[in-house]
């Protein structure tokens, strides 16, 4: 079964409800089949990693096809697990792009440094993040 005729299971890692009831929107709108699951800080986002890759065919967890990653979160930060995907050699090969407010370019280089697949400034209106999403599953869904 192909990627597409099964849907994308994309791990968003989001503490803002709104953030993410938002790309949750945006995702469905750009017409990307599949599942958004959403855990709300980078420890979560790594449980939910380690038990998938654990379980490999895990209903309540199954492996992301791409993670969204949001960097100000409580707990553990998006760049704190970041590291920490990177670093363990059964999550590494994830594609993590970070989808955050932060202009900073110390946050794109750090995150860069680090291992990210890409980096992604939210912007500031719906139709834009429809596009987004739209360019993000054609490239790291459906072509990646």
């Amino acid at each position: 079964m192909t990627l597409e005729a099964r849907g994308f299971n994309i791990l968003l890692a989001e503490d803002d409800e709104d953030d993410a009831l938002l790309i949750r929107d945006a995702v469905a709108e750009a017409g990307v089949a599949g599942t958004v699951r959403v855990v709300r800080d980078g420890a979560e986002l790594l449980d939910y990693l380690r038990r998938s890759v654990a379980a490999e065919t895990s209903a309540d967890a199954p492996c992301p096809d791409l993670i969204l990653l949001d960097l100000n979160m409580p707990r553990k930060t998006g760049l704190e697990a970041l590291a920490e995907v990177r670093a363990d050699p059964r999550l590494v090969h994830f594609p993590v792009v970070v989808l955050t407010t932060s202009r900073l370019t110390r946050d794109m280089q750090k995150s860069f440094d680090l291992g990210v697949t890409s980096f992604v400034v939210k912007p500031d209106s719906y139709s834009a993040l429809v596009e987004i999403m739209r360019n993000l599953a054609d490239y790291w869904l459906r072509i990646g």
